[in-house]
Order: structure tokens, then sequence, then C-alpha cells
């Protein structure tokens, strides 16, 4: 393949474009922010269940001293009829019955608002806890919120260099021939690195000093040919920094 020597010197403005395009792609899936966000997440959403359990362990108690303060309710209506069937005409029989049943109704009334305290005391500390969940929660999602908006700053700063630079490609393509830059990005999809510059006998692609005879082979070759490495395929842009 033959190309302008001057043409073949624009291919290596096209692939420190083409470097800086694959830097920003490499950026935008390697940002420290992404795995941040994940574990920030995973933060965030035990921190959420954690809420969501201690929450319903208080609605669990709410709902036994409902039902505590309901037994209560009834054995002290139990208890306000027994009082007033006293003070009617009831037998010596009805009588014992009725003290008998009193003290059964006083010593329950006891024992069951002995154990409201103790779910009034469990629901309180309960409810601490859900203030401190939530307050956790909360300082969880503040911190995903965070570790986001730096991740939207930088892939927003990386679009803005992605646009600058793909125009930058748009405007160097015209400049080569179809069959140079087909060969170039052919190469660029392979190896990562279309073509670069020979400098003091090295491949700026692989970094590999070309041996003897591949520098006496492109030193007896026409400058209108396209040359390649031996080591990595990418195109050599021969400049007077080359050493031949």
């Amino acid at each position: 393949m033959r190309a302008d020597p001057a043409v073949q010197r624009r291919l290596l403005d096209l692939a420190e474009v083409d470097a800086e395009l694959n830097r920003i792609d490499h950026r935008r899936r390697t940002l420290p922010e992404l795995v941040e966000i994940v574990e920030r997440e995973n933060v965030e959403r035990t921190k959420r269940d954690k809420v969501i359990a201690i929450e319903t362990t208080l609605r669990d108690l709410n709902r036994d001293a409902i039902r505590q303060e309901t037994e209560i309710e009834a054995v002290r209506a139990r208890e306000e009829r027994d009082r007033t069937l006293l003070k009617g005409n009831v037998s010596a029989r009805q009588l014992v019955d009725l003290e008998h049943e009193l003290g059964t109704l006083s010593r329950r009334q006891t024992a069951l608002e002995d154990d409201l305290l103790e779910l009034m005391e469990r629901r309180e500390a309960v409810e601490q806890d859900v203030a401190h969940a939530k307050s956790e929660h909360e300082a969880a999602e503040a911190a995903l919120a965070d570790v986001r908006k730096r991740r939207d700053e930088v892939f927003g700063d990386l679009e803005v260099s992605e646009i600058r630079r793909t125009k930058d490609r748009a405007q160097l393509v015209p400049v080569f021939p179809a069959d140079l830059l087909a060969l170039y990005d052919r190469i660029r999809k392979q190896k990562g690195i279309g073509a670069a510059l020979l400098r003091a006998r090295k491949c700026g692609a692989c970094r590999l000093e070309l041996d003897r005879n591949a520098i006496a082979h492109i030193r007896d070759t026409a400058p209108e040919e396209v040359v390649r490495c031996d080591e990595c395929g990418a195109i050599l842009v021969r400049t007077p920094e080359s050493g031949l």
C-alpha cells in the first residue's frame, strides 16, 4: 500500500485522538465511583431492610398492646358487672361465687396490666431503635446520593471530552485514502493501536526495538510505501526521529 508521507504522518494525529477516546471509554468503565456505588447500594439496602424489620417488630408490639388493653377492658367490665350484682339481692352461694370471681378478676387484671407495662417498655425501646435505624438509613441514602452525583459529574466531563475528540476525528478522517483508513481501523480494532511513530528504531506501539534487518528493510523502502511493525502489526510512521 502506498500513501503520501505527509498523509502517513497525519495518522499520528488520528492515533492520538483514538488513544484519547480509548482512555475516555476506559475511564468511564473503570471509574472508582462505580465500585463505590455498588458498595453504597448494598449498605443502603441493608439499612433499609433493618428499618423494615424493626418497624415490623414495632407493629407487632402495637398490635399486642391493643389486644392486651382490650382484654383488660373486658376484665374491668366483668368486674364492674359483678360488683353491680353484689349490690343486689343475691343468695349466699352467689355471694361466694361472685367474691371468688372478683378475686380471680383482680389477679387477672394485675397480671394483664403488668404484661401491658412490659409491652409498653419494650415498645418504647423499639421506637428508639426505629429512630436510630431510620437515621442510619438516611445517612446511607445521603452517601449513596453523593457518590452518584460525583459519578454523574465525571460522566458529564467525559462526555464533553468524548464529543470534542469525536469531532476532531471526524475532521481528520477525510484526509486519508479509504484503503489506508480501512487498514488503520482494522489494525486498531485488532491490536488497540493502528499507527505509531518509529522513533530511535523503536515501535511507538509495542515499544520494542526493531532488529537491524527490519531497520534495513524500512530504510530501503520508499517513503510512499506503508510499512508495519513485524511484532505488533501497527503502521510505522517514519520521521527524522526514526533513526534510519
